[in-house]
């Protein structure tokens, strides 16, 4: 894969890993709201699991422009 579209495709599932945490997070507060905290940490969890993902693919993304631009 060439150097640039495998960047992008950091960004995109750095992106994609940030959606799903947000649907998560959302979902978290709702179950909390309705007193559901076992629902509310299992969410939680889930949220902050697609975070670590998304912060690995952001960090892969700026090396490749890292690397791409020292050339």
């Amino acid at each position: 894969m060439a150097h640039a579209a495998k960047t992008a495709e950091h960004h995109e599932k750095a992106a994609m890993h940030h959606e799903h945490a947000a649907r998560h997070h959302h979902e978290a507060a709702k179950k909390a709201h309705e007193g559901e905290h076992e629902e509310a940490a299992h969410h939680a969890t889930v949220a902050h699991g697609h975070t670590v993902h998304a912060e690995h693919h952001a960090e892969e993304a700026a090396k490749g422009h890292a690397e791409q631009h020292a050339a």
